[in-house]
């Protein structure tokens, strides 16, 4: 199977949005293939992946994305994040499971119907599993094993225990799913999991449809991992970030002082008038930079891209790496700096940034990511300064795994008075 990278923004454009019919589908890979078999949101083709995807974005909308209810609940559990963040006293900490937490609550409670307690410990192995799960994915065994999986499937390795907590994901959602069903209403839908059994009634002939159980738990995972760990990763990094270059720490602390004071809760109305967080929060995308090659795609049928022939077949990667380091569109490609998304004082969108990818298949949870992003670092930036702790260095090197997440560290949050 060849593989093709496109770097240049031209190109990424050209297939993403001419040549986009012919590059909708995912290459399957054998571990993946065991875990998901092409069902679900993010691994799926074809017709799966249209049902899936269009019932999704319906269902997340009906439960409140871009509306009132999400962002109270973003509030809500910026202030339980807070509050546990407080627990340590300014004390050296390790941010990354509390983090995870809160950013899984405003997922789970859309698919779940419930958000978890920090200190739940059943909740806490789920988190444990999936940042496993995540990570082992890219390890060399699981690239052995996708190469050549009739040989290596009877080796020990990183490939067996991926393939482990891949199950176990799925077999704690397919629990809840099975408690879902003992008290199902069908007149009062109570999240993702209820819309999805009554769209399995709809579809009473599962030969036709995508709408049955083995969906039901793909879609599932998809949104819980899809909607935990890149959102999580990339506030990690921002924090980081913040505790590394301390004016600019100072600078985005300025503005929120002056915009929201340090009472009133973030709401996402503020961001207009909050250029300087906002250019921070993409300038911490620009340079975490956390899915460098974006999801791969598969050619489905012969194509030619800037003159380059693309046989039926072959994957397809951006390489976002490139657009996002590219020195003829960033002013500073390697160093931190918010003024690329600033011009004149107000904030600049720039094409060059593609950190959800572009498209049909973009990130369904756009929307919902920026939106979290926001409420929740401006939250942390009102009410604690991040500061390396005392003869700890802290590192900007990276742990390699999907996503890109940075080298365990401890960070102090101390207070601000």
């Amino acid at each position: 199977m060849s593989s093709v990278i496109v770097s240049s923004l031209p190109l990424i454009k050209e297939a993403f949005t001419h040549l986009e019919e012919n590059i909708m589908s995912r290459p399957q890979f054998p571990l993946q293939n065991l875990v998901h078999n092409e069902n679900g949101l993010i691994f799926s083709s074809g017709q799966t992946w249209k049902e899936q995807r269009r019932f999704a974005l319906m269902t997340l909308r009906n439960f409140g994305l871009g509306k009132k209810s999400i962002e109270q609940r973003m509030q809500e559990e910026a202030q339980h994040l807070v509050g546990v963040i407080k627990e340590e006293e300014g004390q050296p900490f390790n941010p990354h499971f509390k983090i995870n937490n809160a950013v899984s609550n405003i997922i789970c409670s859309i698919t779940f119907g419930e958000r978890f307690d920090y200190h739940d410990s059943q909740f806490q192995e789920l988190l444990r599993l999936l940042d496993e799960a995540m990570y082992l994915t890219s390890s060399k065994m699981v690239r052995l094993y996708n190469s050549f999986p009739w040989i290596i499937k009877h080796l020990p390795g990183s490939h067996q225990s991926a393939l482990a907590s891949w199950r176990k994901l799925k077999s704690y959602i397919s629990d809840i799913v099975e408690n879902h069903r003992r008290d199902w209403n069908p007149d009062e839908p109570r999240d993702f999991i209820d819309a999805f059994f009554t769209e399995m009634t709809k579809h009473p002939d599962k030969t036709t449809t995508s709408f049955n159980e083995e969906n039901l738990i793909c879609s599932t995972l998809d949104l819980f991992l899809a909607g935990t760990e890149t959102t999580s990763t990339t506030l990690r990094w921002a924090l980081l970030y913040m505790a590394l270059y301390p004016e600019i720490q100072a600078k985005v602390q300025a503005e929120i002082d002056r915009v929201i004071g340090q009472e009133k809760q973030p709401n996402l109305s503020d961001r207009d008038s909050m250029p300087y967080t906002n250019a921070v929060v993409h300038e911490v995308q620009r340079m975490a930079n956390i899915v460098p090659l974006n999801v791969s795609r598969k050619v489905t049928a012969d194509t030619t891209l800037a003159g380059f022939h693309l046989p039926k077949g072959s994957i397809l990667q951006t390489n976002l790496t490139a657009l996002h380091k590219d020195p003829k569109e960033w002013a500073t490609p390697d160093i931190f700096n918010p003024e690329h998304f600033l011009e004149n004082g107000e904030f600049k969108k720039r094409e060059s940034f593609l950190p959800f990818s572009m498209g049909k298949r973009a990130c369904l949870g756009e929307q919902l990511a920026r939106s979290e992003l926001f409420i929740f670092f401006t939250a942390l930036m009102q009410k604690f300064t991040f500061k390396p702790p005392v003869n700890e260095k802290l590192s900007l090197n990276s742990r390699f795994g999907v996503p890109v997440s940075p080298v365990s560290h401890r960070l102090c949050a101390v207070r601000r008075l």
